[in-house]
């Protein structure tokens, strides 16, 4: 057993050595590597900034009266959101915003039907400002609610928000908005934050697309297949390399987000680390199963960027994906950068730790291994 794994180990050390040298002696590789990371930091810092449906949203009821539980209503009933959760106490809810499982928190005072009769009432609007753009229209939301909101129950709400707007305190009820994880509602650093997951997938994809079907088409792929090695050997070879730029990538696009615009991650650096080697393995193992499936670099590019394009539009990384209808929703569970996205966002923004991250880094462990299985199964062990 012991033979075997020393075997194993120096079959895959030795493919990712060979791999290595090829990289090490490609100029336009090295060249592309290094500036990527500038003009996407660039273009995220600087030039970029960003209509909400299914908001998951929750409810801290302390007055549990008639007049609370209409305003609940109202606010549903506008169609921007889900069914509302019931939340027993603060921590509940703050965690639910940490876990990024919801985007508002309403909490109505125990005093809330007393103020009402009086003429005064409030209500606290507790809101996730990772996502600025989400916050500030799903705040804009509640808060024309509460504007139009009649206390004596002759008229219902207006139904939709068309021209979100800030909540003023001259209405008949006064929500008072309140911003976590991004305070400032910067869109910056919503782009930021998720930088590395772009880079990383755009790197992984790229690159490991046109491996095997380089070798194919230069002729090196039959030397390749008559060594001494497995299909599994020769895949996590030539992944190896690949993972040691990752973290290059990684911390370039970290420190440089963090000297420039004041985005470092609030959370676990370590848990940043290990979150990162499931997705990049997942992520390379995407390129290989595509240069598996092809039979020239052409198709290898093409197909690359129709899996490029909605990874970035439908893991959430520019667009909140808890807001995706249902259908859509699921299909971009199926892609790595999805997983990445979460735990970063939760290292990053909120907070977090590796306690945070389970699972997304079970999530991304089970693409990575069925992956590399599906994998081992298109490659063949021998030629013929």
């Amino acid at each position: 057993m012991r033979e075997r794994m020393r075997r194993f180990v120096g079959n895959v050390l030795a493919v990712a050595y060979r791999d290595a040298t090829g990289l090490r002696h490609d100029p336009a590789f090295i060249g592309i590597v290094a500036a990527q990371p500038v003009m996407m930091l660039l273009l995220f810092g600087l030039a970029l900034s960003n209509e909400p449906a299914n908001v998951p949203w929750g409810v801290l009821d302390q007055s549990q009266s008639t007049v609370s539980r209409r305003l609940v209503g109202d606010i549903e009933a506008t169609g921007y959101f889900l069914p509302p959760r019931p939340i027993a106490s603060y921590d509940e809810g703050r965690a639910l915003l940490e876990r990024g499982e919801l985007v508002a928190l309403v909490v109505v005072p125990r005093d809330f039907h007393r103020d009402a009769l009086r003429g005064t009432p409030e209500l606290q609007v507790l809101l996730d400002g990772a996502d600025p753009l989400t916050a500030a229209r799903v705040g804009g939301y509640i808060g024309e609610v509460a504007r139009a909101f009649d206390l004596d129950g002759r008229s219902v709400a207006a139904r939709t928000a068309d021209h979100p707007a800030v909540p003023q305190a001259d209405g008949p009820l006064a929500a008072r908005p309140r911003f976590w994880f991004n305070p400032a509602l910067r869109d910056r650093n919503f782009f930021l934050s998720v930088l590395a997951g772009m880079l990383l997938t755009n790197l992984c994809f790229s690159a490991s697309s046109l491996g095997i079907v380089g070798e194919r088409e230069s002729g090196t792929y039959e030397a390749t297949l008559s060594l001494p090695t497995t299909p599994v050997e020769i895949v996590l070879g030539k992944l190896l390399p690949f993972v040691g730029i990752s973290y290059y990538v990684l911390t370039f696009a970290v420190v440089m987000a963090g000297v420039f615009f004041g985005v470092w991650p609030r959370g676990s650096w370590l848990a940043l680390a290990v979150l990162t080697l499931p997705f990049v393995l997942a992520s390379l193992s995407v390129g290989v199963l595509v240069s598996a499936l092809v039979r020239t670099s052409a198709q290898a590019v093409f197909l690359t960027v129709f899996v490029i394009l909605p990874s970035f539009v439908l893991s959430g990384v520019m667009f909140p994906y808890q807001l995706m209808p249902p259908g859509v929703r699921a299909l971009g569970s199926v892609l790595p950068l999805r997983w990445y996205q979460i735990g970063l966002r939760r290292l990053v923004l909120r907070g977090g730790h590796l306690g945070d991250v389970l699972v997304p880094l079970l999530a991304l462990t089970l693409l990575f291994g069925a992956l590399l299985a599906l994998v081992r199964l298109r490659m063949k062990p021998r030629l013929g």
